[in-house]
């Protein structure tokens, strides 16, 4: 029978980068240095982004190129899942444009929750089953606390199945499950309650890690000093410490990547196991680490078969965008309340049986296409736009999430509400033809013009402050290298 693993991974950072130096510089008068000066940038969430969000581009990362994707089963981890009683997982494969016979599943309360999904796709792979794993995390910090900094947003996928063509073939697995607290969030709370860091380090890291990295080490029978890579969720301090405990050289640890993105939460193993397989030989040992309330352990060795461009870490490293406005990173994390001006007190309330009648268009961003014309348009009506054709009921579902274009006009509007002026939307031209109304993401002032090539991604598109819901739908963002 053929090897489980990984086939394919996936990773997304937002754009949006914080340098630390200017958090340090609006809270030091509060805060301090906190034992030195602060070094890197942490990436976070424009106001339109949120974890749901960030899945759908991650899930969209680890299945691009592939024709036609095949997924039997969808789980998306997460400690910051945007609803506590909808099926979070349900609205990532509608916006993937995945089958309604889909098994999907949300899994939730621990930062393990991450590698524990990984994990159960892994161990229950067989050759009629292929899940995609999807982990993303958008954890807000008090003002001026250490977590402020060392926080990051970010999201990763893997499908997992058996068959040729692994990047990563699953050699053995452990778990540990102890109550030990290190940090908490109450489940009415913003934000954590962080421990005694010396305190963790000896009491948990130490005591629990090591030893579910020997126990999957024995089921996969590989000696330490096999292994080329270790990767530990958690700082890069506390790896060290338990590779010398695990019997592992110090060489091995993965770095942590925090100094370039920070922490992201569920999905931080997974970004750093997509760095170590953009730099693992084939036939490198890696063993994954997680950690919150005991440890799920994992031995992987590297197949050399190369990652897609999307799946490689280095490349969402380097997207980012440099920021140094410290008050529209607290306003898009929700933690000002900026007044933004009469126009923006409306009820925005959500139609849902409309809602639910075009959820395929509006979620999944399907259009339709004319079996008569050929013609393209969004959205999809009983009669074809084409002023030369006309034809009724020839509209044949069209996905466009994947298809990219070209700004034909736009409009920036200071006056209209938004969350971050201004307002920017106008018409794409899509390659292959038609012409799709659309909001545009990602984009300073100035930096449209006509005939700018654009692709599309799944972002927030307002929220019913009323209810407590938010919509989502499909925005135009520049396609960058």
């Amino acid at each position: 029978m053929h090897p489980v693993g990984l086939k394919r991974l996936g990773i997304y950072l937002p754009r949006l980068r914080l340098e630390r130096a200017a958090i340090a510089s609006a809270t030091g008068w509060a805060a301090g240095l906190r034992g030195g000066k602060p070094r890197g940038t942490r990436s976070y969430c424009s106001w339109d982004e949120d974890s749901l969000t960030m899945a759908v581009a991650a899930a969209r990362s680890a299945m691009d190129g592939t024709t036609t994707p095949r997924v039997d089963a969808l789980t998306f981890a997460s400690t910051t899942h945007p609803f506590a009683d909808r099926s979070n997982a349900g609205v990532v494969a509608t916006a993937l444009g995945l089958p309604e016979s889909l098994r999907t599943a949300d899994t939730a309360g621990s930062l393990r929750a991450g590698v524990g999904a990984l994990l159960n796709a892994l161990s229950n792979a067989s050759a009629d089953v292929e899940t995609l794993v999807v982990t993303a995390d958008r954890r807000i910090a008090r003002p001026a606390s250490e977590q402020e900094s060392s926080f990051g947003h970010g999201a990763a996928a893997a499908l997992i199945g058996r068959g040729t063509g692994l990047i990563a073939e699953f050699l053995g697995s452990a778990s540990l499950q102890d109550d030990f607290v290190d940090h908490y969030r109450a489940g009415d709370a913003r934000f954590d309650y962080t421990l005694e860091e010396r305190w963790v380090r000896d009491e948990g890291y130490l005591s629990i890690v090591p030893r579910a990295i020997a126990a999957a080490l024995r089921e996969a029978d590989t000696a330490a000093g096999a292994v080329k890579r270790l990767i530990v969720q958690g700082p890069g301090r506390f790896a060290v410490a338990v590779a010398r405990a695990a019997g592992i050289g110090a060489q091995a640890c993965q770095g942590d990547l925090n100094e370039s993105c920070g922490d992201t939460g569920t999905a931080h193993p997974l970004l750093m196991l997509a760095a170590a397989l953009e730099q693992a030989d084939a036939g490198d040992i890696i063993v994954l680490a997680s950690f919150g309330q005991g440890s799920d352990a994992l031995v992987l060795r590297a197949t050399g078969v190369q990652m897609t461009a999307t799946g490689r870490c280095s490349a969402a490293l380097a997207a980012g965008s440099l920021d140094r406005e410290y008050l529209r990173f607290l306003s898009n994390c929700g933690l000002v309340d900026i007044d933004w001006g009469i126009r923006a007190e409306r009820d925005n309330r959500t139609a849902q049986s409309a809602a639910w009648r075009k959820h395929e268009d509006v979620t999944g961003f399907v259009g339709g296409l004319c079996r008569t014309c050929g013609t393209v348009q969004f959205p999809r009506s009983r009669a074809c736009v084409n002023p030369d054709c006309r034809a009724f009921d020839t509209q044949d579902p069209k996905p466009l999430c994947d298809v990219r274009g070209r700004v034909k006009t736009f409009t920036e509007d200071w006056l209209a509400v938004t969350r971050s002026p201004p307002h920017v939307y106008g018409n794409v031209e899509l390659d292959g033809g038609g012409n799709v109304f659309t909001e545009f993401a990602d984009t300073a002032p100035g930096e449209l013009k006509v005939g700018t090539p654009v692709q599309f991604v799944f972002r927030i598109k307002d929220f019913d402050a009323v209810r407590n819901f938010r919509r989502y739908f499909w925005k135009a963002i520049p396609v960058r290298n």
